[in-house]
């Protein structure tokens, strides 16, 4: 018995299907094959060396580091304290907007610019004015506080 009314829209379509079909068949037995010739995870492994370089062979077991696990620490570092992390700083108003009510202070040891806001200035100070404050955290980063004109 023949297909009784086969369109050639449907035709091409059971064409390609039947395509497709053997096009998977044919990689599944091309990967079977692979698998036989030895290409599995051990070609995919890479190892990395002292220097952080990839290699392809693993490195010498004689050559391994032995640690001690007492002297592995896990903590929070230490801050040093000669280190004073709201001591007076100085430097200069880099610029300043009155009418938005902020500016930014370059420290004249970091040479970082530093966010200040016209409610931490306790003098009338304009830009190129040379000011001590001192460094607090904020939600958005460093900003100076207790600004003052020297």
């Amino acid at each position: 018995m023949g297909r009784s009314q086969e369109s050639f829209q449907k035709k091409n379509v059971r064409i390609k299907k039947e395509k497709k079909r053997q096009d998977k068949e044919k990689k599944r037995l091309a990967r079977k094959e692979n698998k036989k010739e030895g290409g599995g995870l051990d070609d995919m492994i890479a190892y990395v060396d002292e220097t952080g370089r990839i290699t392809s062979s693993p490195p010498d077991p004689a050559e391994k580091e032995k640690i001690k696990l007492e002297d592995i620490d896990i903590s929070v570092p230490k801050q040093d304290p000669d280190h004073e992390s709201n001591s007076l700083r100085q430097g200069v108003l880099a610029s300043y907007n009155e009418s938005k009510g902020y500016g930014f202070i370059k420290d004249s040891e970091t040479n970082e610019h530093v966010f200040v806001h016209f409610s931490e200035l306790s003098d009338d100070i304009s830009e190129g004015k040379t000011v001590r404050f001192e460094i607090g955290k904020g939600p958005k980063g460093l900003y100076a506080v207790n600004v003052k004109a020297v």
